[in-house]
């Protein structure tokens, strides 16, 4: 049960910004065609926006794109590529633009994840997780978050648009067996501030939104004993765990006009987590210390999250 006498409301974009807000824009968004991503996309073109989402698997990503338009009336077009490859991500960039005509936001938040002590962690894991959230990004911003900002920089700057970069808490503070990803996520943070400063002049705008736990995702089935979060809801400050509309509502906010000087920081949505009491159980309620002394010991706990 949660220690707060009264949690806060799940918020509903579509109740609390205007309708049409988003009228005539297009976003891009690498890791679309799920979880908190697609909801963000979802959230947009509710407001009016039409979507280009892009993920490495052809069928879903398309079948996510028909289930957007379907629920919001809205044109989403989904394509495949992996977003470690830049000619397979300018590829889709230049298709998508073919499509929808332009692009006025980027949401970058493709990502990769899983469990691992250090000294079980081999150096082609880690380099995947590193390609796949910070390379990206990149050419994004120039590899997978380089790879996203390179391939769309040039659309972005004739809208005078935004990016929105989609990073984590692991590395606000040390979380046990996230050395990969909390590594990559710091990166991401670094290169959206840079791409605040590069992109600045033209017009464009770079933040960081940051989610805590957020139910029904991926991130949250492995990391937490419970799906539905009862096992550390004490964790969260306002008494529940996130949902993924408190991050679309964030990402509204960041896109409108209401954000129009606001770039180059991060904004944690984690119902004040990073400032409640520290985990000393570590990620997922794994023992701590015990868990990082003999990691075979908590094995089958880390298997189970695979």
């Amino acid at each position: 049960m949660s220690r707060i006498a009264l949690s806060p409301p799940v918020p509903d974009p579509t109740k609390i910004f205007q309708p049409g807000l988003f009228k005539g824009k297009v976003v891009f968004a690498t890791g679309g065609g799920s979880g908190i991503v697609m909801e963000m996309v979802k959230a947009l073109m509710q407001l009016g926006a039409n979507g280009i989402i892009v993920s490495r698997t052809k069928e879903k990503i398309e079948a996510s794109a028909a289930e957007l338009s379907r629920e919001t009336g809205q044109k989403c077009i989904g394509l495949a590529a992996d977003v470690r490859s830049p000619d397979q991500l300018k590829e889709a960039v230049e298709k998508g633009v073919k499509v929808q005509g332009k692009i006025d936001f980027v949401i970058c938040g493709a990502a990769g994840n899983f469990l691992a002590p250090i000294s079980g962690l081999s150096e082609n894991a880690f380099k995947t997780v590193i390609d796949i959230d910070t390379i990206r990004y990149l050419r994004s911003c120039q590899l997978g978050t380089y790879n996203t900002v390179k391939a769309t920089m040039e659309y972005v700057k004739a809208t005078h648009g935004a990016y929105i970069h989609v990073s984590a808490t692991l590395h606000y503070r040390g979380l046990i067996f996230q050395a990969h990803a909390s590594a990559a996520k710091a990166a991401v943070d670094a290169l959206s501030q840079v791409v605040a400063v590069e992109l600045g002049p033209f017009g464009v705008r770079s933040n960081i939104v940051a989610p805590g736990a957020i139910l029904g995702t991926v991130g949250m089935d492995k990391l937490s004993k419970k799906q539905d979060g009862s096992s550390q809801m004490g964790d969260a400050m306002l008494g529940r765990w996130g949902q993924k509309s408190d991050i679309s509502c964030m990402a509204c906010y960041l896109f409108s006009d209401a954000g129009a000087w606001i770039t180059g920081h991060k904004f944690v949505v984690d119902g004040g987590e990073l400032h409640s009491p520290p985990m000393m159980t570590g990620v997922g309620g794994f023992p701590y210390p015990q868990a990082v002394i003999d990691p075979a010991s908590v094995a089958d706990m880390i298997k189970a999250r695979l």
